[in-house]
């Protein structure tokens, strides 16, 4: 069902180069909506929830009300609330334990010690959050998004969502601590947040996945606002050695196959008996699956089985593709997992599956996808938190360095920095 390759004897560039959807035909027109909301605020948002999502929202009906909320609650699966709050628990410990290693910082400095530097932490003031519609709904994102920033101490967490029809959104929110919920989907919502408009209050960041309109707007306003990343198709590796079970291990690849026929599932394993076992697993559980024309697509496009000589290899073959999702179904997996550099999140051992993660576990499943993991990570309370330099110096500190910093100063050509500490040093 899926690619077959040995390393190094098989051409495995279609493992490292992700199947990405062509964004050329769409840039455009998300410039054009981005430009207009921020021209025309709210005027031009209502005009594209109309075009786009058939919703007729004006000022009088965008936030999501109380009355509203309290339907949720009746609608929702009381099972299902169970869970989102035991989920909340676990999310809003995981990250609060985060929050524990930001301290404000300070130490002495100068030739005497009466000068000071150090680093001051403080929360974002406001955060949007983005929580898709479309296809699916995700009331995981709520949490996911949410609670790190809660955790953080951002002191205002508003959401955008096309979506109000599934209770369990407007219940997560809730649950959640949101303070408002507008119903704004698309990317005139991510211009709205970006610019502010007349409903929608300017935010400090924008978290959240999108389809290729909201991820091109992030794109498109950051620098007017931080963004948490540009995500791509969800991704799965699965490193296995001949102990693993072939049953689980296909149902873990398929659980990120199963999202849109761009993600991508590969598996790296030792054993060549494994492989071929759980490709023919892939077919047989797809057949029973309800998102089977998805996951078929995916694994024909994206999937990979490859087969490598030692552990030694596969840990090397997982770094250069540094996966969102990275599980290790292997013996000595923890000790697997300790030589590994790139990945989103690692899942260690034949018991942490890859949805005990995206929904229960507690981190944020908002994590880096297509090799960018390689240089950035999962959202998290970092992603709220700003750091300030602190500079304290003492008149005597600032002689004894006046001289070094006005030589720099001229030799860039800057006379207004070289005259800003040559005036202290001629006081008395």
């Amino acid at each position: 069902m899926v690619d077959i390759f040995r390393y190094g004897k098989d051409d495995m560039s279609k493992v490292f180069k992700r199947t990405q959807l062509d964004d050329s035909d769409y840039i455009s027109a998300v410039d054009s909506i981005v430009k207009d909301v921020r021209n025309r605020g709210d005027e031009a948002v209502f005009e594209y929830c109309k075009k786009f999502d058939r919703q007729d929202i004006d000022a009088s009906n965008i936030l999501v009300t109380d009355e509203e909320i309290k339907r949720a609650y009746d609608k929702i699966d009381s099972a299902l609330l169970s869970s989102i709050r035991k989920a909340r628990e676990n999310v809003l410990q995981y990250h609060s334990r985060q929050r524990e290693k930001f301290h404000n910082e300070f130490f002495a400095a100068g030739s005497n010690g009466e000068s000071k530097l150090g680093w001051i932490y403080r929360p974002l003031a406001r955060v949007g959050l983005y929580v898709p519609g479309g296809k699916a709904s995700y009331p995981s994102t709520v949490l996911m998004t949410a609670l790190p920033a809660k955790a953080a101490g951002v002191k205002e967490i508003v959401v955008v969502t096309p979506n109000i029809s599934n209770p369990a959104i407007l219940v997560a929110c809730k649950e959640c601590g949101i303070d408002k919920i507008y119903k704004v989907g698309g990317a005139q919502a991510i211009a709205a947040l970006a610019y502010g408009t007349q409903t929608i209050p300017r935010v400090d960041l924008i978290a959240g996945p999108g389809n290729v309109f909201v991820t091109l707007a992030k794109k498109q306003v950051f620098g007017h606002v931080a963004i948490d990343m540009i995500a791509g198709p969800s991704e799965i590796l699965v490193i296995a050695d001949g102990s693993a079970d072939a049953r689980l291990v296909a149902a873990d690849l398929l659980s990120q196959a199963e999202h849109d026929e761009l993600a991508a599932s590969i598996l790296v394993t030792t054993s060549e008996e494994l492989a071929f076992e759980v490709d023919r697993e892939l077919e047989r559980q797809t057949a029973l699956l309800s998102r089977s024309e998805i996951m078929t697509k995916s694994l024909k496009s994206n999937g990979a089985i490859i087969v490598v000589e030692n552990m030694s290899v596969a840990v090397a073959v997982a770094d250069a593709v540094a996966p969102e999702h990275l599980e290790i179904c292997a013996q000595n997996a923890e000790e697997i997992a300790a030589k590994l550099s790139n990945a989103g999140a690692i899942f260690v051992g034949n018991n942490s599956p890859e949805p005990l993660g995206d929904y229960f576990a507690g981190p944020s499943h908002v994590l880096p996808t297509s090799g960018s993991a390689r240089y950035s990570s999962v959202l998290s309370v970092d992603t709220f938190m700003k750091k300030i330099s602190y500079i304290q110096y003492s008149k005597q500190d600032l002689l004894e360095v006046a001289d070094d910093v006005i030589r720099f100063a001229e030799s860039e050509g800057l006379t207004a920095h070289a005259n800003a500490v040559r005036l202290r040093k001629q006081e008395k």
